[in-house]
């Protein structure tokens, strides 16, 4: 096998919910190797394919697994594994012997944690979308919760995984010294759910279950005459007048032409009327229609498209987005990794997992110890200390990304504009506070929180040099502008190299720098529909909802934040042109090969069960059957498993379960996670922060448990320009009569 310089060796003893952080790791061409014990079940064929092509697979006979495992750490760099806590080996292993650890990213994921009351508890896929309060958001009101297509809570569990390791391998990067980190599932979904439980927070409310309509932005999936298209009419007031120009041209606005129309907060509160009136304008129209022609007049419309069609989206082709995996039978193509990386340029071709037997020798050497020039510059705590970011991103990608980074010590220097409205500061709808104003917006106290914000006018004939100043000071700059707006102010990437060769730049467009939609305007609809998950939404009525939160956005965040993670261990500046639709695309996991899950006739698939209570649910993971008859007796299981969750109190129905060996947890809403889980009480996930305005708030905390380089949480959200001085004395030495002269011309707005 011809085999590249890889990365990082990693060291693999993950189960299934860990899988996406190897598929990352081999994305970046790291030397993966896994140990699979010989009485581990063996993947099926689409799992083998689409986790683990790339990799090598060592079958360990189950009496030679620590032996093994002891000979490869000490030459490994990274050591992960998944699974419920007391199966995992290698934490007994690093307690025998602490010393073999010193110098490995040692990093754990497990549905519940480390520690507090259910750090043992069990969960697969659909259990803990439940317990992450994902689930809920899902399906119908008054109908059960429906878990997200796919493994969407296990896949985001797999990349924080992988995040963990990053920063610890970072870490190590700088002091020669390993650490132990540990992810818990739960937290990983609790921390993508968008206003899930910060609308509790703020405003008293829980989002509840609604067919698909979104709470707060007017978009949703609408009815053509052969399909279905996602998209709305919120954000500028150019979505809006142009689509209703577009139907007054076809004679079909019907009354949305009334200028009463046009007032934005009339339209949100007689939304219904107004979907109605889109509704049968879609309808009219062939899907093949609408996409392309919204696309065209640049406006957030997609077609809702299946799995199948993704070969054929002209988009994704040109970028080389797709994997061609070699099998024994032929090749076929699967979806490609979130983003490009240096270690695995596209095209990307791949072979199945190779079994290795006899020697496992690393397929190179193990990476040292250095220190780049912006771990030189502090001595603070966090992985990421010493990082300037210059962070020119609104809305929830973008801001989600260096909330991640600054949890680990990265300096977030947030550009702001009072003459470019970040909604999550200025949307009424987003502020979810009654009463709030720009300043205490609650969604944008959670999202911003360790960030210093410098207002800067960059419509204003100075400001466009202040910013490339300032990018000369700094260690990353991200961004999530369309696509040429950075060459407009002299930063587009080979501009930028000039000024800064050792900066990374970070794109994040919807599609992508380059391609024939490269200037598609893009929501998280629009994006979840190109991409292939929507379909999967629809149930057995055949009608797709989408998701009524930012998967997308999240999902996008977290491949852009293991982009950087391995740029900033490579070394160096660079350029990452991450498509948020790539990154989408890439989490339809074994769907992109035609396959659907499958459960062995020893197990009952997952289910969710009525609770006692108004809404209440407990969700049950894949049931080894003979663990559910020996519950029953002579009852018939899945009978006794209903009458036991609709005559038990959620909690305690779970309990009664995973005492005996059974996955199950209820389904939590936003109330439950920030007032009534005790898992996650006892893990502090909801801390407080003191803010100026807000008081006391709580906000979602770090996912990335370490050791050595704890996450930290040492500052609120600031205030609109709250640190402008303050940063353009510190890193551009302004003084004070400089300063008055820029804002007094308007330039620090």
């Amino acid at each position: 096998m011809t085999v590249t310089s890889p990365l990082l060796r990693v060291l693999d003893l993950t189960d299934a919910l860990g899988a996406n952080a190897v598929r990352l790791f081999v994305g970046m061409g790291a030397d993966v190797i896994r140990l699979r014990p010989a009485t581990q079940p063996r993947p099926d064929e689409a799992a083998a394919l689409h986790w683990y092509a790339g990799t090598r697979t060592r079958t360990v006979p189950d009496a030679d697994v620590d032996l093994t495992i002891t000979e490869l750490v000490g030459d490994a760099d990274i050591v992960l594994e998944s699974g419920p806590r007391p199966t995992l080996r290698t934490l007994r292993l690093r307690e025998e012997c602490p010393d073999l650890w010193t110098g490995v990213a040692h990093v754990v994921l497990t549905p519940f944690g480390l520690t507090g009351p259910r750090a043992d508890w069990l969960a697969d896929d659909h259990v803990i979308a439940a317990a992450g309060g994902m689930a809920w958001l899902g399906g119908d009101p008054g109908r059960p919760p429906v878990t997200p297509p796919h493994e969407q809570a296990s896949q985001l569990a797999g990349t924080h995984l992988a995040v963990a390791a990053l920063l610890a391998a970072l870490a190590r990067k700088r002091t020669g010294q390993g650490q132990l980190g540990e992810v818990s599932a739960q937290e990983a979904v609790a921390a993508t759910l968008e206003t899930g439980a910060i609308s509790w927070i703020h405003a008293g409310s829980v989002p509840g279950r609604t067919s698909g309509v979104y709470g707060h932005v007017a978009h949703r999936i609408f009815p053509t005459a052969d399909g279905y298209v996602a998209g709305g009419y919120s954000g500028p007031d150019r979505m809006w007048t142009d689509l209703l120009a577009w139907m007054d041209e076809t004679g079909e606005a019907e009354d949305l032409t009334d200028p009463i129309w046009a007032d934005p907060v009339h339209r949100w509160k007689h939304r219904a009327h107004v979907d109605d009136v889109v509704t049968e304008w879609t309808r009219r129209r062939r899907t093949a229609v609408i996409a392309p022609e919204a696309r065209r007049r640049a406006l957030p419309w997609a077609e809702v498209a299946a799995p199948g069609d993704l070969p054929g989206n002209p988009q994704l082709q040109s970028r080389d987005f797709f994997v061609q995996l070699h099998t024994p039978t032929g090749a076929v193509l699967d979806a490609g990794f979130p983003y490009e990386s240096p270690g695995r340029p596209r095209p990307v071709t791949l072979s199945v997992s190779e079994p290795v037997t006899g020697e496992l020798p690393w397929h190179t050497e193990r990476s040292g110890a250095y220190a780049a020039a912006w771990q030189q510059r502090t001595h603070g705590s966090g992985a990421l200390s010493g990082l300037r970011v210059l962070d020119l991103t609104w809305v929830l990608a973008g801001p989600y990304v260096t909330k991640t980074l600054a949890e680990h010590g990265a300096d977030i220097i947030k550009i702001e504009s009072a003459h470019r409205q970040d909604p999550t500061r200025f949307a009424p709808s987003m502020r979810l506070r009654p009463d709030a104003g720009p300043d205490d917006s609650g969604y944008f106290l959670n999202f911003n929180r360790n960030k210093r914000s410098l207002a800067l006018n960059l419509r204003s004939s100075e400001g466009p040099d202040l910013l490339r100043r300032l990018a000369a000071e700094v260690d990353l700059v991200i961004e999530n502008f369309s696509p040429g707006t950075l060459a407009k102010w002299g930063l587009d990437p080979a501009s930028l190299q000039r000024l800064n060769p050792d900066c990374l730049l970070v794109s994040m467009s919807g599609v992508g720098a380059t391609g024939p939609w490269r200037s598609s305007v893009t929501f998280a609809d629009t994006l979840a529909a190109w991409s292939g998950l929507t379909a999967a939404t629809a149930g057995s009525d055949g009608i797709p909802q989408g998701f009524t939160f930012g998967l997308g956005d999240m999902v996008a965040a977290n491949a852009a934040v293991v982009a950087i993670l391995e740029h900033l261990l490579r070394g160096g500046g660079g350029y990452v042109d991450l498509s948020q639709l790539e990154a989408l695309t890439a989490h339809l996991g074994t769907a992109a090969l035609g396959a659907p899950p499958t459960y062995d006739s020893e197990h009952v698939g997952p289910r969710t069960l009525r609770a006692p209570g108004d809404d209440r649910w407990l969700a049950v993971g894949a049931t080894d059957r003979d663990r559910l008859r020996a519950l029953a007796g002579h009852r018939d299981p899945q009978e006794w498993l209903a009458e036991h969750a609709a005559t038990t109190d959620a909690d305690q129905a779970a309990i009664t379960l995973q005492l005996h060996g059974i996955a199950a947890y209820p389904v939590r809403d936003g109330r439950d996670l920030v007032d009534h889980d005790e898992q996650l009480e006892s893990r502090d996930f909801y801390p407080t922060q003191l803010h100026p305005i807000a008081g006391d708030i709580r906000v979602e905390g770090p996912v990335h448990h370490l050791s050595t380089t704890p996450p930290v949480l040492d500052r609120p959200a600031p205030l609109l320009g709250e640190h402008t001085d303050e940063l353009l004395t510190e890193l551009l030495a302004l003084d004070p009569v400089e300063l008055r002269r820029l804002r007094d011309q308007g330039v620090l707005q």
